[in-house]
C-alpha cells in the first residue's frame, strides 16, 4: 500500500496530528495491532478501538471511538473526534487525565499509553465556560500525552532562557489568555514575577518591582495554529540579577508571568492572571551557573527546571571553600571516578579469591535484616571460620554501630578490595550494573519477597523515575544473569522468578531463611521480651500496619513518597482502649511521619532494623500489596488487606499474579471504618482465621519449617567446596 510520506513516518501509539475544530479535538495516531495467531487474514482484522482518558487521581474513565482510515498489514492509521465539551467532569478541580489507546481483542483488552509526537500540545486547549476552566493537553516528562484542568486562563512557555556571565537573566517565549482578543501590541501587558515555593515571597521584594516584558510579534504561531489569534503572544525580557537583594534564607525562585488586558479608552485593568512558565525542554539551552556580587554579598545562581519541567533557579551563598568542597563531591560522584573505580575493581577481581570471605548486603546497605541476616547468623553460629562483612550505605552506618558485626562503607576503597576478593556475595536486592562481578565470586541472590505484584519482564509499563519500561526490563535481565543462585520460597515463586527475571541459573527452592526466626522464637517469653525492649505496652494487642510503596509516587529517582490513608484518629477513638498500632513503611518510603497527635497509640517502626521482631509482637497485620503477608502467614494470625486504591494499582501500576480479591487469606477493605469493623470481627471470633487461610498456607508456606537457612547454606557453600579452613 502506497501511503503519503507523513503517514509512513507514523509510529506505534504516537500522536501524529491534532487539530481544534469548534471545541472538538480531531486527532490522528498510529497503532500496531497484537494480532492473534489464529487470525487468517490480517488485513480484515480490525478490533474495537477507543481513545481513553483515565483520571490519575480516582481512575474515572472517559472514552471516544477511534476509526481506521488507512492500514498497512497489522499497522493501523487511526482518527477520531473528541467531543470533550460533552464531558464537564474533564474540567474538574485538580483533574489530570492520562491518554490511552484501548483495544478490545476477542478475549482480552489492551491499553497503550499515547505518546506525543506533534506540535506544541498546549495550544489545543478547550474552554469549559460553565466552570471557567481550561482543559489543556501536554507532554509528560516521559513523552506521553496527558490533559490538565487549569483554573487559570493563561497558557505560557519559555522557549529560550539564559543567565549570562555578567548576571543578565534573559527569557523569551509565549504567553496568552485564550479568552482575550488581542488585536495589537498595546492591548496586553506581560510582566515576569519571581516567587518562592510558598508564594510568600515575590520578585517585588527582591527587585523592588515587577518586570514588564516586551511584546514580540509571533506570526509563526498564527501560521501553525489557525484556530486562534496568537500574533502578540510572544514576549522577551532581560533582568539584571546583580541588582537583587537576596534574603539569606531564600534557596530557590520560580519564574512566573502575569498578564494584564489594558483598555485605553477607560484606562482600567480588566484581568490579571499569574502562572508558572513551563519551558520547552528540547529547545532550551541553559548556561549552567554564575556567581554574582549582589547587594547582599556573593551568590551563585543556577538556572534549572523542576521535576514538572517548570523554569526556576536556585540561589546559594558563595564561598571559596564551599565551592571547592562542592567540586570535590561532584568529582567523586562523576563518571571519571566511576570509570576508574570500575577499572580498579576489575584488576583486583583478577587476584585470587579469599575463599572464606563472605560479603552481605540487605536493601542496598540500609538494613541488617532479611534473608542475608538469617544466612549470616546461621553461618556465624555453625561455621565461625568464615570472615564475614556487611556492605553498608554510609548514611546508615549508625544502624550497624551497636551490632556485633563487621561492616564496611559501600564504595569505599576498603569495600572495593573486600568485594572484589570475596568468594561469596549474599544480597537481597539489585547491584549497580556498572560494578563487574569477578569470575571467582559466587553471587547468592536471596530476593526479598514472594511475588504478588508483577515483576521485571512481567510488568507492562514502568512508572518509576529515572528509567523507562524498555530500559528497566533490559537492565533487570542483565543483572539477573549475574546471579549464580536465587532463593525461592515456594514453587509458585520459582515459576515467576524464572520468567520475570529471565533467570537460567541455579534456583534454590527451600523457603525463605528469614522466616526461620518466626518458627524458633514464636513463644510468649520472646514476645514479651521484645515488647519490653521496644517499649510496646504489654497489656494491649498490637496491630502492625505494613503497606508497600507506589511506583508513581516519588520525589525523584530512588526517592519515593507515601500518603498515609489510614485514619489513625478514628482508629484510636474506637480501638485505643485495647490496641496500639505499629507503622512499618517499605524501605523505599520510610519517611518520618509526625505521630505526635497519636502518642501512646501509634508508633513508627519504619526504621527498625528487621521487621521479623514486629511480626512476632503483632497480634494482627494490616497490609495492602506488600509481600509481608506471605511471611506473616507462617504465624497463623489474622491479616487484613487495606486496598483503598486496588483498581488503580491493578490496572495502572503493577497488576497481580493471582486474584488477591478471591484468594487473599483475609478480608479486603477500602476504608478506615471497614478496617475497624474487620478488627472487631476477628476479636469477636477470638481471632479465628477465615476458610481461605488454610488453602493459602498450603500453597505458599508449605516449605517453611525453621531450617531454610541450613538448606541454603548446604546448597551454596558446600556445593562450591569453600571451607573456613581454606
Amino acid at each position: 500500500m502506497n501511503l503519503p510520506q507523513s503517514l509512513q513516518e507514523m509510529k506505534h501509539r504516537t500522536l501524529h496530528h491534532i487539530e481544534l475544530r469548534d471545541d472538538f479535538l480531531y486527532i490522528q495516531l498510529g497503532l500496531r495491532l497484537h494480532v492473534p495467531v489464529e487470525t487468517e487474514n490480517i488485513e480484515t482484522f480490525d478490533p474495537d478501538k477507543k481513545f481513553l482518558l483515565i483520571d490519575r487521581n480516582n481512575n474515572i474513565e472517559i472514552s471516544f471511538p477511534l476509526n481506521t482510515f488507512k492500514r498497512s498489514s497489522d499497522f493501523l492509521y487511526l482518527e477520531g473526534e473528541l467531543d470533550l465539551i460533552s464531558h464537564p467532569e474533564l474540567a474538574g478541580e485538580d483533574a489530570v487525565w492520562d491518554a490511552y489507546i484501548c483495544v478490545n481483542y476477542e478475549d482480552f483488552q489492551k491499553k497503550y499509553r499515547v505518546k506525543s509526537g506533534t506540535l506544541e500540545l498546549d495550544f489545543f486547549y478547550v474552554y469549559f465556560e460553565n466552570v471557567g476552566r481550561l482543559l489543556v493537553p501536554y507532554t509528560t516528562n516521559k513523552g506521553n500525552v496527558s490533559f490538565n484542568a487549569l483554573e487559570t486562563n493563561v497558557v505560557a512557555k519559555v522557549e529560550q532562557a539564559n543567565i549570562s556571565k555578567k548576571g543578565m537573566l534573559s527569557l523569551s517565549g509565549y504567553a496568552f489568555c485564550p479568552l482575550w482578543t488581542v488585536q495589537n501590541e498595546k492591548d496586553i501587558i506581560k510582566r515576569v514575577v519571581l516567587k518562592d515555593k510558598s508564594d510568600d515571597f515575590e520578585g517585588n521584594d527582591l527587585f523592588k518591582g515587577k518586570f514588564e516584558a516586551k511584546n514580540i510579534e509571533r506570526n509563526d504561531l498564527n501560521e501553525k495554529y489557525k484556530h486562534g489569534n496568537f500574533k502578540w503572544a510572544g514576549f522577551q525580557i532581560n533582568l539584571d540579577l546583580r541588582q537583587a537583594e537576596i534574603p539569606s534564607d531564600l534557596s530557590s525562585l520560580r519564574v512566573c508571568i502575569e498578564l494584564e488586558l489594558s483598555n485605553e479608552n477607560k484606562g482600567e485593568i480588566l484581568e490579571s492572571l499569574p502562572i508558572k512558565l513551563q519551558y520547552n525542554k528540547e529547545k532550551l539551552k541553559l548556561f549552567d551557573s554564575v556567581v554574582l556580587s549582589t547587594r547582599n554579598g556573593k551568590k551563585r545562581f543556577v538556572l534549572k527546571s523542576t521535576k514538572s519541567l517548570n523554569l526556576s533557579f536556585t540561589v546559594s551563598n558563595y564561598s571559596f571553600l564551599g565551592e571547592m568542597r562542592s567540586k570535590l563531591i561532584k568529582f567523586k560522584r562523576g563518571p571519571k571516578v566511576k570509570k576508574l573505580y570500575k577499572r580498579a575493581f576489575k584488576i583486583i577481581g583478577r587476584m585470587p579469591a579469599k575463599n572464606n570471605l563472605v560479603m552481605f548486603e540487605s536493601f542496598h546497605g540500609k538494613q541488617y535484616s532479611d534473608n542475608p541476616r538469617a544466612i549470616f547468623e546461621y553461618l556465624q553460629e555453625n561455621y565461625p571460620g568464615y570472615k564475614m562483612y556487611w556492605s553498608v550505605d554510609k548514611r546508615h552506618v549508625h544502624t550497624f554501630e551497636n551490632i556485633n558485626v563487621k561492616y564496611v562503607k559501600k564504595f569505599s576503597i576498603r569495600w572495593l578490595f573486600l568485594m572484589a576478593r570475596a568468594r561469596y556475595w549474599v544480597i537481597n536486592t539489585r547491584m549497580p550494573l556498572w560494578l563487574p562481578k569477578p569470575k571467582h565470586t559466587v553471587f547468592l541472590q536471596t530476593w526479598h519477597g514472594t511475588p504478588l505484584k508483577r515483576l521485571a519482564s512481567d510488568m507492562e509499563e514502568v512508572h518509576m523515575p529515572g528509567t523507562n519500561t524498555k530500559k528497566y526490563k533490559r537492565n533487570f535481565t542483565r543483572e539477573a544473569n549475574r546471579w549464580d543462585y536465587l532463593v525461592s520460597p515456594n514453587a509458585y515463586s520459582t515459576i515467576i522468578f524464572r520468567r520475570a527475571f529471565r533467570f537460567n541459573n541455579e534456583m534454590i527452592e527451600t523457603g525463605y531463611p528469614r522466616n526461620d526466626y518466626l518458627f524458633t522464637n514464636n513463644n510468649p517469653e520472646t514476645i514479651n521480651h521484645l515488647k519490653s525492649k521496644y517499649n510496646i505496652p504489654l497489656d494491649k494487642k498490637v496491630v502492625l500496619y505494613a503497606p508497600t510503596w507506589r511506583d508513581d509516587q516519588f520525589y525523584g529517582k530512588g526517592r519515593y513518597k507515601f500518603d498515609l490513608d489510614l485514619d489513625l484518629a478514628k482508629m484510636r477513638e474506637q480501638l485505643g482502649n485495647d490496641y496500639i498500632v505499629i507503622l512499618r513503611m517499605h524501605y523505599l518510603v520510610a519517611e518520618n511521619f509526625d505521630l505526635t497527635p497519636y502518642k501512646g497509640f501509634a508508633f513508627d517502626f519504619s526504621n527498625h532494623e528487621d521487621i521479623r521482631d514486629l511480626y512476632l509482637v503483632a497480634d494482627l497485620l494490616i497490609t495492602d500489596y506488600s509481600s509481608v503477608f506471605f511471611d506473616y502467614a507462617n504465624l497463623r494470625r489474622p491479616i487484613i488487606f487495606y486496598c483503598y486504591d486496588i483498581e488503580r494499582y491493578r490496572t495502572k501500576l503493577r497488576g497481580f499474579y493471582f486474584d488477591i480479591e478471591k484468594n487473599a487469606p483475609g478480608p479486603l477493605v477500602k476504608t478506615t471504618e471497614a478496617v475497624i469493623e474487620a478488627i472487631n470481627g476477628f476479636e469477636a471470633k477470638q481471632f479465628a482465621l477465615p476458610e481461605t487461610f488454610e488453602r493459602f498456607y498450603q500453597r505458599f508456606c508449605y516449605l517453611e519449617s525453621g531450617e531454610s537457612s541450613k538448606k541454603v547454606v548446604e546448597e551454596v557453600f558446600f556445593q562450591n567446596k569453600a571451607t573456613a579452613e581454606s
